[in-house]
């Protein structure tokens, strides 16, 4: 299977992975090449190890569905490690609980997260880089419960879900305009 259809690169081989620009850079090649505009770069060799550590890449125009971590319940963190994201969390019902704006190198530039909470986010800069890290193993059967209120993924009514997130970040950090655009910051 090649990278652009693919949710996940294979693990790098060995004990020691050096975490460098250039790995950054493929596998922000490979988010770019996506149809879903993200990719995971898994540093765990096996789907059954109790600890998962990845990075995660993600553009602006990919929509992250919201979803929980609740069967069997599991922690998440995430450091931003590159460019900047709205993180949502969200009340059973579907209404935003928390958004915040994180950037590296940011005063806020991660979360780290209890488990069974809805929670979601969208890139704010392109090749957005994220360190994220969950409690394993993965399961594709019960791995993520998605919000009943948020659309599927590849639906026309995601784009306009994504929208609405975009906006309501918007609304709570007005200041950050030119972030929103896709642009990197600065631009």
């Amino acid at each position: 299977m090649s990278s652009s259809s693919r949710r996940a690169l294979d693990a790098p081989a060995g004990e020691l992975v050096v975490l460098s620009r250039s790995l950054v850079e493929e596998v922000a090649e490979s988010s770019r090449a996506s149809p879903r505009r993200r990719i995971i770069l898994p540093f765990h060799k096996k789907e059954d190890e109790l600890l998962h550590r990845m990075l995660n890449v993600i553009q602006p125009d990919s929509y992250v569905r919201p979803h929980r971590h609740l069967e069997p319940p599991k922690a998440e963190a995430w450091v931003v490690l590159r460019g900047a994201l709205a993180f949502f969390t969200f009340e059973e019902e579907g209404r935003v609980r928390d958004c915040l704006s994180l950037e590296a190198g940011g005063e806020q530039f991660g979360v780290d997260l209890a488990p069974g909470i809805f929670h979601g986010l969208v890139a704010l800069a392109p090749d957005t880089v994220l360190f994220e890290v969950k409690s394993g193993p993965y399961a594709p059967a019960n791995d993520k419960s998605f919000a009943p209120w948020a659309p599927e993924e590849g639906t026309p009514e995601a784009v306009s879900y994504l929208a609405r997130l975009r906006e309501e970040y918007q609304r709570r950090y007005p200041s950050s305009h030119a972030r929103m655009s896709g642009g990197r910051q600065g631009e």
